[in-house]
């Protein structure tokens, strides 16, 4: 219309290059001009396209989906209740505005004091307040959420899409490392969120961003933990933007020593269990009359069914524990029309001469399992009985969550008959209504009783049984689907797990969806975690057992599926953990090392290069030699048995001048002309943990520590560099030659480091301070130095002929 604009909203924009690409739901204007309509509209075009790129860029990352406090899986979780916690909250929230300089605020105590709930409770309301960088929840036995891998890349993931200037730099960063979510923690931290968070500027409309973790010590691992906590201990990366951390944890001694190490000035804790008992018992107060309220209104149960007393005699049976509670409200819940009888059951229960906290809790747990048996006759509630203990052991035994859809495939049990079984158990079990989605356990705290005998009696779980009986399940299932034709490659037919006959297909050219219709749940789990469950049940394997006749029969079918779940790492790991029971395992290691890089970037590869190229008395050659594909006409000359190289390390972009091994043979470090050094490749897998970067000029030298906690690199640039061998961070920058740094040593007591260089001068360093203690002078160039056992003298050698003794 002539002299006007007109606002056009939900107009759809296609890319004929890439057909549609969506609908833009905002104002367009439309003036006069037919180019300024063009224009308006290849500007909004522009501006999607760009979207789209930064989030396909951002699904690139792996991500542990249940880990964020807002997962579909945690969208019943409860927060805290009005007029609860008000003292801790208010400090918390104090805290998190920045009424305090402290970075770090963290919240421990022991299991069940509601640690989770109050970490929920902040990071909704810092959500809200638009201040949330992003969170994640631990928690043991629950896939990826209990695992460190995938953390960093959660967490940069969550800070790219709740803060919108980090989200070009962050895809940016992703785009520059391609294989960035398979390096190490610390390298992932430096490139996904420290030098993102170093760029953001004025541009931000708000300076701070809370990270909220919660349950750390429910993390796979005391060394990931300590290394989250280095990272997490440097999260202020720049003057105008500040990241928070507010984290929970149980007061486990590794996460409690590595709180020690950091300053006062840059933590601030609360010890939850410490809160005065009458302040506890008023929250539990008003959590129980909430909830018991809601179950009087939902049933229409008559007023009086719940006194007064009774609300006292639960508050002073939870003894602090918020979970206690939690689970009763839960039981009496279930109960139905039976609320009262349930309540009756539980306070005679609790009426029992017990004292501690967690004693009432082991009280609260069998009286829930031994009213589910009370419902049978004697020889039917033995039976009951067993088949829920079993049941239940297999389920907090889980190294990651399955829902019973998927339970029943990888136990051979009917879904209908776990289903019967776990009816009556959503006080202690969060059993959804679709079973196509996983079981989860309300609390750990449910686990720990199930494998502690003086805690449960009747219904303890031995957990090196339960491991081998998973162990057993996994084998027996993989070997059943590896069986069935059109499930794995079979190699006559040319078929393959996901249906294609290709070598050279790419793992990435296969949607992951048609990956998990081959390969689904269960199926996933068993080839990820059977190793692991073997190792956990410290059964002894002999020749010819359910483990070296499976590994005989399907090695291939399985390293081939790990390719295709994109795992290869993972199973790379596991064997090494196989003890070498036979030579066939010990063949097997040295295959899928030598194999590796082929079989992670084409599978198919397993029954190709890999078996082509092994030598002719390979042991797993010559097993599954029917296996290889017959396309192959002229198979390449090879050797008779494997050389004495275990693999080779690639990753350097030029000549490698120097490697140096941990002192407990872990570990090993690169120095190379590229400028890097290629830190902690894991001496047993070959897997690249992370590269350092800092150096300007060739590095020609690397050492460690002798208790193996630095490394100290040497380079052209004139400098030493120390860095942290746990988390690869630099620690400091040694500077005051003048020349090219040749070699460095540390002293046995670790405390001193030696650095030798072209402008003729040794000099002698404070490994801790990095001071210069003494500088010496020498007529030539030195190229290796070591120190002697006693300390007292180092050794230059100059020459491999020519040494020099050093006081």
């Amino acid at each position: 219309m002539a002299g006007s604009n007109q606002d056009i909203s939900g107009v759809s924009i296609t890319d004929h290059s890439r057909a549609a690409v969506g609908t833009f739901h905002g104002p367009v204007y439309l003036g006069n001009d037919k180019s300024e309509c063009i224009l308006s509209f290849a500007r909004y075009e522009k501006k999607l396209i760009c979207h789209l790129d930064l989030n396909n860029i951002l699904n690139s990352l792996p991500i542990a989906a249940d880990a964020p406090c807002n997962a579909y899986n945690r969208q019943h979780d409860p927060v805290c209740l009005p007029n609860t916690r008000k003292e801790l909250r208010r400090e918390i929230y104090d805290w998190a505005d920045g009424k305090t300089s402290r970075s770090i605020y963290w919240l421990h105590g022991m299991a069940g004091t509601g640690k989770s709930t109050i970490a929920r409770t902040v990071a909704a309301r810092c959500s809200k307040k638009e201040a949330l960088g992003a969170s994640f929840f631990f928690s043991r036995g629950s896939g990826d959420a209990g695992y460190a891998g995938k953390f960093v890349t959660s967490i940069a993931v969550q800070l790219a899409n709740n803060v919108q200037p980090l989200k070009q730099a962050i895809c940016d960063a992703i785009s520059a490392h391609s294989d960035i979510a398979n390096r190490a923690l610390a390298e992932q931290w430096r490139y996904l969120v420290q030098g993102p968070l170093s760029k953001l500027g004025d541009s931000s409309s708000r300076s701070q961003y809370i990270l909220v973790i919660d349950a750390l010590d429910e993390c796979e691992g005391e060394d990931n933990i300590r290394i989250i906590l280095q990272l997490l201990a440097g999260v202020r990366v720049s003057e105008r933007v500040q990241l928070r951390v507010f984290l929970t944890s149980r007061p486990e001694v590794p996460i409690r020593n590595s709180f020690d190490q950091m300053p006062d000035v840059e933590r601030q804790e609360f010890i939850l269990h410490s809160i005065s008992q009458s302040v506890v018992n008023h929250d539990i107060r008003i959590f129980l009359q909430h909830n018991l309220n809601l179950i009087t209104q939902e049933r229409s149960l008559p007023t009086d069914w719940l006194k007064e007393k009774d609300i006292e005699s639960l508050v002073q049976n939870a003894s602090g524990l918020f979970i206690w509670a939690a689970t009763a409200y839960r039981f009496i819940r279930e109960g139905k029309s039976f609320a009262a009888k349930r309540l009756s059951r539980i306070l005679e229960h609790g009426s029992s001469m017990v004292n501690g906290p967690e004693k009432h809790l082991n009280e609260m747990y069998k009286a829930i399992l031994r009213h589910y048996i009370s419902e049978y006759e004697d020889e039917e509630g033995e039976e009951q009985q067993s088949i829920l203990k079993s049941l239940l052991g297999n389920i907090v035994t889980l190294l990651s969550p399955l829902s019973t859809q998927s339970l029943s495939e990888l136990l051979g049990a009917r879904q209908d008959e776990i289903d019967q079984t776990l009816h009556d158990l959503h006080a202690i079990l969060d059993i959804p209504k679709d079973s196509s989605r996983p079981l989860r356990l309300h609390h750990p705290s449910f686990r720990d009783f199930l494998y502690e005998k003086v805690r449960c009696e009747e219904f303890w779980v031995d957990e090196k049984q339960a491991h081998h009986t998973l162990a057993t399940k996994c084998i027996q299932l993989m070997s059943k689907c590896f069986e069935q034709e059109n499930r794995i490659v079979r190699p006559q037919a040319l078929v393959a797990i996901c249906d294609t006959n290709r070598p050279g297909t790419l793992v990435t050219e296969v949607d992951s969806k048609q990956v998990e219709l081959y390969l689904p749940p269960e199926m996933q789990y068993a080839c990820r975690y059977w190793i692991q469950h073997l190792q956990k049940s410290s059964i002894q394997l002999y020749d010819n057992d359910q483990v070296h006749c499976f590994l005989q029969d399907h090695l291939l079918h399985w390293l081939e599926a790990l390719g295709w779940m994109r795992k290869l790492a993972e199973g790379i790991h596991a064997i090494l953990m196989l003890d070498p029971m036979t030579t066939f395992v010990h063949d097997a290691k040295r295959f899928t090392l030598y194999s590796r890089s082929a079989i992670e970037q084409a599978p198919i590869q397993t029954y190709c290069s890999a078996l082509a190229f092994a030598p002719m008395k390979s042991i797993v050659r010559q097993q599954f030699s029917g296996c290889a594909h017959r396309w192959i006409q002229r198979l390449p000359k090879v050797e008779n048995n494997w050389d004495a190289s275990l693999q080779t390390l690639e990753g350097h972009s030029d000549s490698v001048y120097a490697v140096a091994f941990s002192p407990d043979g872990k570990l090993l470090a690169s120095a190379s002309d590229d400028r890097t050094v290629r830190l902690l490749w894991d001496a047993g897998s070959g897997e690249a943990k992370q590269t350092l970067e800092g150096h300007s000029d060739p590095v020609y030298a690397v050492a460690f520590s002798p208790d193996g906690k630095l490394l100290a690199s040497a380079s052209g640039d004139s400098t030493v560099r120390l860095w942290d061998a746990g988390s690869g961070e630099a620690k400091q920058t040694l500077e005051g030659h003048s020349g090219r740094v040749y070699t460095v040593a540390f002293s046995p007591d670790g405390k001193l480091l030696a650095s030798a260089s072209d402008d003729s001068t040794v000099r002698l360093w404070d490994a801790g301070s990095g001071e210069v203690k003494q500088t010496l002078e020498v007529d030539t160039v030195i190229h290796t130095l070591s120190f002697s056992d006693d300390g007292d003298h180092y050794i230059s050698h100059i020459l491999p002929q020519a040494k020099m003794l050093l006081d």
